[in-house]
């Protein structure tokens, strides 16, 4: 327990290009194991999709990204309201472990019991270049924080973007250029 007693908010390289981070989460594992593999719960911290919980199956995630907080903060130039990417799932081993295909990489979710706790680790592997692994270290920091508020019954009271913006800049400091 001393390991996650110190876990950092932060993320980190763990091999060139594949990101790292964690979150200690509210209990129990099939409460977490809900809010990624169906969209009404993943829509609220992340992107909405219906999902066929099955190893190759195609599904399409949706972010609406200014509705994750109120106020949205300001959207980046270029960053549309809506985005969506097509996607399927790579690996699965239900209530554990989520691999799902993300663009030309590939973002695994674990999830690991911890007491009445719940451990989960993202992994995303091979973002093309440092300008994309800045907007994803940001992207999932701020989309996780969003997830442990919304499973802990907090509100989000911080814009979505304001934080992503001033994550882009402290991970634009911490990896590696």
């Amino acid at each position: 327990m001393t390991e996650l007693a110190t876990l950092d908010a932060y993320g980190d390289l763990i091999e060139p290009m594949t990101l790292r981070i964690q979150r200690l989460l509210p209990g129990p594992v099939d409460r977490v194991w809900a809010y990624l593999t169906e969209s009404e719960l993943r829509r609220q911290w992340l992107a909405a999709g219906q999902m066929d919980v099955k190893a190759g199956a195609p599904f399409t995630f949706t972010w609406r990204n200014d509705e994750l907080s109120d106020p949205p903060g300001r959207r980046p130039d270029g960053f549309a309201a809506e985005h969506s990417m097509e996607s399927r799932i790579l690996d699965l081993d239900p209530g554990r472990k989520l691999t799902i295909a993300w663009n030309t990489g590939e973002v695994s979710f674990e999830l690991e019991p911890a007491g009445d706790k719940v451990l989960l680790t993202v992994t995303h592997k091979r973002a093309p270049d440092r300008a994309t692994l800045l907007n994803v270290s940001a992207g999932w920091h701020t989309h996780l924080d969003i997830l442990a508020a919304r499973i802990g019954g907090k509100p989000q009271t911080t814009s979505f973007w304001d934080v992503w913006r001033g994550l882009k800049a402290e991970y634009d400091k911490r990896l590696p250029a």
